[in-house]
């Protein structure tokens, strides 16, 4: 990140309160970790995993650091969380694949309603700034992960139109290498126990972004949003089973789970058709 970008986020975030949802997983950590660095009043975190905040406690010892206990789907939790604040990070969600599709109620409830909940808040407090993460999942979904998310960006689209004191905004992008339970963990634990990383199609392609830069992007975004658009970082593509090799060549072919793409998109073909290209990313406006 240059400096002229560190300056206006900096603007922006200068004596400002904050929630991050979802602020104990493994992005949400390390964008509270980096809004510490800015002069923020203060950044309170929601997440229902007690170990994460306690974790996130110690790597992060801030007198500004709020930890709240609690579930984006209680009204009352997130009407106290909310109260006072100036800035709001969603990022609170079910995102396994196969968690979500042998759940489908709670994943409903946590991606869709939960965020129809944050919708509710803004109505309610007014903040400046709402940011919604998403994923590629969402562009043509195949799995009810991916719809729940398509209908998160969709909620909050609708907001940034009709909502006069807070500007809302998606960030949508693909893997995050440094995420709990993604591929490299399990590769990493299978190598450690000697045995061939699973691979579910030799032919898989996924976007990959690290944490680090996922987090700039993110914080800068709050910059550029004004009307539901979703913020998209361009991301390089990678054939899984090339990356799989730099690990190990010993591999068993596990196929497709249900609904699994062989190549995820970061926007479909008519998202593109009317997405402004900048030199890192594309920006789809909504209305």
């Amino acid at each position: 990140m240059n400096k002229i970008q560190k300056n206006k986020i900096t603007k922006e975030l200068k004596n400002k309160s904050i929630l991050v949802t979802g602020g104990a997983g493994s992005i949400g950590s390390v964008l509270v970790k980096k809004l510490l660095e800015y002069p923020v009043q203060s950044i309170r975190v929601l997440d229902i995993d007690e170990y994460a905040l306690v974790k996130l406690k110690k790597k992060n010892n801030d007198s500004r650091l709020r930890l709240l206990l609690g579930n984006i789907l209680d009204s009352n939790r997130l009407d106290m969380a909310g109260d006072g604040i100036d800035i709001i990070f969603h990022l609170a969600a079910i995102k396994n694949i196969e968690i979500s599709e042998f759940n489908p109620i709670e994943t409903i409830d946590t991606n869709v309603n939960g965020t129809v909940n944050m919708i509710k808040l803004l109505i309610k407090k007014n903040p400046s700034k709402f940011i919604n993460i998403s994923t590629d999942k969402a562009a043509d979904p195949s799995t009810l992960y991916g719809n729940t998310k398509l209908l998160g960006e969709k909620v909050t689209s609708w907001a940034g139109n009709h909502m006069k004191k807070t500007k809302c905004g998606t960030i949508r992008f693909g893997n995050v290498r440094e995420s709990r339970g993604n591929v490299f963990e399990i590769w990493n634990e299978e190598k450690n126990n000697n045995k061939p990383l699973s691979i579910t199609n030799p032919l898989m392609k996924r976007y990959f972004i690290n944490s680090n830069n996922v987090v700039d992007f993110i914080l800068n975004s709050i910059t550029i949003i004004k009307m539901g658009e979703i913020l998209i970082p361009k991301m390089e593509i990678f054939n899984i089973k090339t990356l799989a090799n730099e690990i190990s060549k010993s591999h068993k072919i596990i196929g497709l789970r249900q609904g699994e793409k062989l190549e995820e998109k970061l926007l479909t073909d008519e998202e593109k058709e009317k997405a402004i290209e900048r030199k890192d990313m594309w920006i789809i406006k909504q209305y």
